[in-house]
């Protein structure tokens, strides 16, 4: 087994900045799941639900129920597909927009206030490993995640 060294650090730090957001956010009115649908529609204007599900990873169901909400509550608009018209395409409103930008500023100050106590330099060289550790991830995430895939395959061979 693979000892982490990071102790899984960043993924609780997001985890904690998640949690506030979504505090922060909930008197809008959205979910972290509807935020999710939200991202997803913003980045893929016209995205039918069945195309959000597969992004999402989650069932007809649930997409069709947080469409419908936030169609509801003015951030999202649904349409009728004209390509096939059983389905539905999916629009960010402006208001969801704003949202969006509210999350993101939200974010930021949190993480504005976690970097405080870094004076210049450290704050300077955490955001270069940071920005290593990045481009890292995205570009394993772009190809498909071979080589992390290929680790754990690694790890289920090595329990056998």
């Amino acid at each position: 087994m693979t000892v982490d060294i990071t102790q899984r650090r960043m993924t609780k730090i997001a985890r904690e900045a998640a949690k506030f957001t979504t505090r922060t956010l909930r008197a809008d009115g959205v979910g972290t799941a509807e935020f999710d649908l939200i991202h997803v529609v913003r980045h893929a204007p016209g995205i039918t639900q069945a195309e959000a599900c597969k992004r999402l990873g989650v069932d007809k169901g649930a997409v069709a129920r947080q469409a419908a909400n936030l169609e509801s509550k003015g951030y999202l608009i649904r349409a009728r597909n004209p390509k096939d018209g059983r389905s539905q395409l999916l629009y960010a409103t402006e208001k969801a927009e704003r949202l969006k930008n509210s999350k993101t500023q939200v974010e930021t100050l949190f993480y504005e206030w976690l970097l405080e106590p870094l004076g210049k330099k450290e704050r300077r060289e955490f955001v270069r490993v940071l920005e290593l550790l990045y481009q890292r991830s995205k570009a394993e995430s772009r190809a498909g995640f071979p080589n992390v895939a290929e680790r754990i395959k690694g790890e289920d061979r090595n329990e056998e």
